[in-house]
């Protein structure tokens, strides 16, 4: 093996790494941005708004979406790949706008640019191999899909609430920070 393919192959350990410990990172990440925030009345209120519009695209998508068992393509998966991660994108935006700091805009846009590429490219190959063909033509905007409706309980069933819960709980951690200020 030489020096270039050694490179490359420690990148993709590292991106393998980052991709599987995200969700650690993210309340490592969480924690160091409740103590960095410098919320005010109107981040908070605004920042909230935009997070829980992130959450409700996650809901939406959770509630569309069957895990392992076939690439999904209502709700939400027609417009995007990836609408979970786009509504945590969402979340993370309106935590930087309620939290109104320029580090923890960095700290959101390092964490991100990191777990969440490498997540998305480790979830494709994956549900490339899962599911062959089908998710490349997904891809490509070649795949019929299922008709299906919004289910409360499959968002339920793909733990979504927990999702909910820590934004509720960030929020709170803010407004408390906020009034004890």
């Amino acid at each position: 093996m030489n020096f270039v393919e050694a490179l490359a192959r420690r990148r993709g350990l590292l991106a393998e790494a980052l991709a599987r410990r995200r969700v650690a990172l993210g309340f490592i990440c969480g924690i160091a941005a409740l103590a960095l925030a410098r919320p005010n009345r109107g981040s908070l209120i605004y920042g909230g708004v935009i997070a829980i519009l992130g959450e409700a695209i996650r809901i939406w998508a959770a509630g569309h979406l069957e895990k392992g068992r076939e690439v999904t393509t209502s709700g939400p998966y027609r417009f995007t790949r990836h609408p979970l991660y786009l509504g945590s994108a969402i979340i993370a935006l309106g935590f930087v706008i309620a939290s109104r700091s320029v580090a923890v805009a960095l700290l959101a846009a390092v964490y991100f640019a990191l777990t969440y590429t490498s997540a998305i490219r480790r979830e494709e190959t994956f549900l490339t191999g899962r599911f062959g063909a089908a998710y490349p033509d997904y891809k490509a905007g070649r795949l019929g899909g299922v008709a299906r409706t919004f289910s409360l309980e499959r968002a339920l069933r793909n733990r979504e609430y927990r999702a909910m819960a820590g934004i509720l709980v960030a929020l709170a951690v803010l407004a408390v920070k906020l009034a004890i200020r």
